[in-house]
């Protein structure tokens, strides 16, 4: 018997979700982080368009679909980037293999507890491009702070997810960068003082 219950049960594995599977961590980072990040940055991505570029974005719809961006990954767990991207039939595949997990999961959802998860993950192209940019910053965050700490490992990765998020062509995106990514190679004491 399908319930509630069990559906934020599953999401609370989220933490159990590492990233970076491939690559040697300074500090690892779960798939519960990642969310949380990716629905903030999202969110300011979604201000930065309708503040500075006359979008008509709904920034609290943006964070909250990208807080459930990849939840599915409870079931599929995350699948590196060279992998699921290595080729067509592959990244295909893995694209049902996610639509099947989050089928699975959302069928855990009464009717219209489901139904207003799909409307929330029903994304238009453009709230779609700030999910995926929003992704792609944290990606890039990640990588700095991996390289700020030594970690050479990030090095490929980094300069992979720059030229990913500049050929996106995305001005909310290129306005983060330019702005704020500097902020988070900083110390805490460098941010408070």
């Amino acid at each position: 018997m399908k319930t509630n219950g069990d559906f934020y049960a599953l999401l609370f594995q989220m933490k159990n979700i590492a990233r970076w599977g491939l690559m040697y961590n300074t500090r690892q980072e779960n798939l519960s982080e990642h969310s949380m990040e990716c629905a903030v940055i999202a969110h300011a991505l979604a201000l930065i368009g309708n503040r500075h570029f006359e979008r008509k974005l709904d920034p609290t719809r943006i964070l909250a679909a990208a807080l459930f961006h990849d939840m599915n990954e409870v079931l599929t767990g995350d699948l590196p980037t060279p992998i699921k991207y290595y080729n067509d039939g592959i990244k295909n595949s893995y694209k049902e293999i996610e639509r099947i997990s989050l089928e699975k999961m959302l069928s855990l959802l009464d009717e219209e507890t489901e139904k207003s998860y799909k409307e929330l993950l029903d994304l238009t192209p453009e709230e779609e491009r700030i999910v995926k940019g929003a992704d792609k910053l944290c990606a890039y965050i990640k990588c700095l702070q991996e390289l700020e700490r030594g970690n050479r490992e990030f090095s490929s990765a980094c300069a992979a997810t720059e030229r990913s998020m500049r050929e996106m062509k995305m001005p909310e995106v290129d306005f983060f960068l330019e702005h704020y990514v500097s902020s988070f190679t900083k110390n805490i004491d460098e941010v408070t003082l």
